[in-house]
């Protein structure tokens, strides 16, 4: 069953954001519906913006290359140019918004103890831990924990029966556990 067709109604929301929420339709640019897809969008990204920032102020543990080349005065405009492009399209902005909070969330969980260090100490550190420890073991440890993500992902996306809600969520998991296994792979191997 193709996402537009699902037939499930979300009680408590508008019709209009319901309606969203049934269909895989685009938004208009500038239309009070795309406000609010917006909205969650940029919370979600400000999220992870916020708890990267707190982590590694000059982005030397940003696990993206991308966004570390870029830095911070050209990653922000970028970042903000395609939220306002991908708020229009309801299951982008669901299964990014997931995908955010869930890499905040990771941020957040080393960042004390990186500020704690410091971060060339903290680099030292794991640096040494790796060292002392089996690089190989390491590397399972985080393809393990992406897998889990994973298989949450997975499971919500196939029992969605293509509900643009569940699967879009189901999506964004799977997305987060795609960048974990790809962003932690480069960086143990960099190391």
């Amino acid at each position: 069953m193709p996402l537009s067709s699902a037939n499930h109604s979300y009680p408590g929301l508008s019709e209009a954001f319901s309606a969203a929420l049934q269909s895989d339709a685009w938004i208009p640019f500038g239309s009070s519906l795309w406000g609010w897809f917006l909205s969650m969008l940029l919370l979600a990204r400000a999220f992870d913006l916020l708890s990267t920032w707190i982590a590694t102020p000059n982005l030397a543990f940003e696990g993206n290359p991308l966004m570390r080349r870029l830095g911070w005065r050209i990653g922000l405009p970028l970042n903000l140019a395609f939220v306002l492009i991908a708020a229009c399209w309801p299951m982008l902005t669901i299964s990014l918004t997931t995908t955010s909070l869930l890499v905040s969330a990771r941020n957040l969980q080393s960042a004390w103890l990186i500020r704690s260090h410091g971060q060339a100490a903290y680099r030292r550190w794991m640096s040494e831990r790796l060292a002392a420890g089996s690089r190989l073991l390491a590397w399972a440890c985080f393809l393990g924990e992406a897998a889990m993500f994973a298989s949450i992902g997975v499971a919500l996306m196939w029992v969605s029966r293509w509900q643009l809600l569940p699967f879009s969520i189901g999506l964004g998991i799977l997305v987060y556990a795609g960048a974990v296994a790809m962003f932690m792979t480069l960086s143990i191997w960099r190391r």
